[in-house]
């Protein structure tokens, strides 16, 4: 058989298989910070879990990927992505002008608003005062110390690099406010005797919070961006997103 009448036959045997098979695609792999509870949260079995877990592996599945879970350290977690350590970032992770010049934003998918928490009876008031030589606690690197920098420039700000620092500080009796996510400190502080919600909860200015929550890639990875903004207005419309608020955060 020459070699022109061999080619032919493979082209005509491929036209009766239809396309050959494309090889499975690598899992995602997915940048989180933990623990981050309700959002993100590690089971003593090792599981991690949590609204945005949950939400992610939902919209991994509307774009019939596998996604695994990369821990990664706050302070540390946009140079990992940018480092390849994963593919993208989901760990409640605010849109800011700042950030978006490093990363390359998914459309938001949720809000968290901030909340101070001090001790029952406590006096402090952050809309009312300067809070000069108050000791603060807030996460490393968050939108909460960036809020706490420029408008408490007195306080004394202590930074923690993880959430469960800030946490057991305020426990400790070390610091006299905490500035955290809500649902962080639901979880966490508020609800125990000795601790309690001080002032309005806070979703502002823009300019540090942005407009929301959004999962955060490498910038050339465009089409990956897509793909994921498709799935998750999939998921947001379907009733898995309204499941997953009632889970985690009642009515």
């Amino acid at each position: 058989m020459n070699y022109k009448t061999m080619m032919g036959s493979v082209l005509a045997m491929g036209m009766l298989l239809g396309p050959v098979a494309q090889a499975d695609e690598e899992p995602l792999r997915v940048g989180v910070d933990i623990p981050y509870a309700p959002f993100q949260i590690k089971e003593a079995d090792g599981t991690i879990t949590g609204f945005e877990v949950e939400l992610i592996e939902a919209v991994c599945q509307q774009m019939q990927r596998e996604c695994v879970w990369v821990e990664q350290g706050w302070d540390g977690i946009i140079p990992g992505l940018l480092a390849r350590k994963y593919d993208f970032i989901a760990s409640s992770m605010n849109i800011t002008d700042e950030r978006a010049r490093q990363v390359l934003f998914s459309e938001p998918y949720f809000q968290v608003p901030s909340v101070w928490v001090g001790r029952e009876g406590s006096q402090l008031d952050p809309e009312n005062g300067t809070l000069e030589g108050v000791d603060i606690g807030v996460q490393m690197a968050t939108i909460q110390d960036e809020y706490v920098t420029q408008f408490y420039p007195d306080a004394d700000i202590h930074r923690y690099s993880s959430s469960s620092g800030v946490v057991n500080d305020m426990h400790t009796g070390r610091l006299e406010l905490v500035f955290t996510a809500f649902p962080l400190a639901q979880d966490a502080l508020l609800g125990k005797a000795e601790f309690s919600r001080v002032g309005k909860l806070v979703t502002g200015p823009e300019s540090i919070y942005g407009p929301g929550v959004g999962a955060a890639f490498r910038k050339r990875d465009r089409e990956l961006v897509e793909e994921f903004n498709a799935a998750m207005a999939e998921v947001k419309q379907s009733e898995t997103f309204e499941k997953l608020q009632q889970k985690y955060f009642g009515e």
